[in-house]
């Protein structure tokens, strides 16, 4: 009896707090047609949003996957001065408010910051423009590849590793014959955690963007300007994109296991 009521209270607080909330969004997008749906997000405005959102992803997630492989190596194979504050310092992204993050490159990269003269004299503009919104998108999706690669790395050991090294194979023929299939699973569920966190951040990105329509604009920071002009179709219509890309990402991770467990 006590398994029974388990099960119903946690099919019940997610049914509360995600299955009836995004059911809800779902049904107010459709609710006037999905021609009216889709009018809505087939304008330039909101194409614009899309692809500047699959842009993001596309320069955060890959250049995080590479780092947080690489970071995961670096504090569980080597053993160096500093190494516990490297090991925080990849959790700060978790710890600080993406407010305060966007307000951090401000400071660092903006008119009267550190190096935001220098780079406006060069012609570069970091913030308000797409460089800001990406150094925004990867700091807040820093962890996750690292978080999810170093467990494994440790489960696996040396032993291969080693045995490879023995063999003749050199340090890049170990990794990708013998490291990278080991963690490749830890790797893909980090993949899959940044690229919701990618497409889903607002706070960081609502900061450097300038939030102008058709430039600067994400699908998250599209989702606010509908609903603040009472746009509600619009805004609820733009979500259920951004919640069937995030949907798409985990379908695809899921499809892909079974395949490389037959093999």
């Amino acid at each position: 009896m006590a398994k029974y009521a388990l099960r119903v209270t946690a099919l019940s607080y997610l049914g509360l707090l995600i299955a009836l909330p995004v059911g809800y969004v779902f049904y107010k997008a459709f609710e006037h047609g999905f021609a009216t749906a889709r009018e809505a997000v087939t304008t330039p405005v909101a194409q614009h949003a899309f692809w500047l959102t699959v842009e993001m992803v596309a320069i955060a997630v890959p250049l995080n996957t590479i780092f947080g492989v690489v970071c995961a190596l670096v504090l569980v194979r080597q053993s160096f001065r500093g190494k516990a504050l490297l090991n925080a310092a990849i959790d700060l992204p978790f710890a600080v408010s993406p407010v305060v993050i966007g307000l951090a490159l401000i400071l660092v990269y903006g008119r009267k910051g550190w190096f935001g003269d220098w780079l406006l004299d060069h012609g570069i503009q970091v913030i308000f423009s797409v460089p800001g919104m990406v150094l925004a998108t990867i700091f807040v999706s820093l962890p996750f590849v690292v978080r999810e690669v170093m467990p494994v790395l440790r489960e696996i050991g040396t032993e291969q590793e080693q045995a490879a090294q023995t063999l003749g194979a050199s340090s890049l023929q170990t990794f990708f014959r013998v490291t990278l299939p080991a963690i490749r699973w830890g790797v893909a569920y980090g993949v899959v955690l940044t690229t919701a966190r990618a497409l889903g951040e607002f706070g960081a990105v609502s900061i450097v963007s300038g939030k102008l329509a058709g430039q600067t604009e994400t699908l998250t920071l599209h989702v606010e300007n509908r609903f603040q002009a009472f746009d509600l179709t619009g805004a609820y219509a733009a979500a259920v994109v951004l919640g069937l890309m995030a949907i798409a990402t985990l379908l695809a991770i899921n499809l892909l296991k079974p395949k490389e467990g037959v093999r």
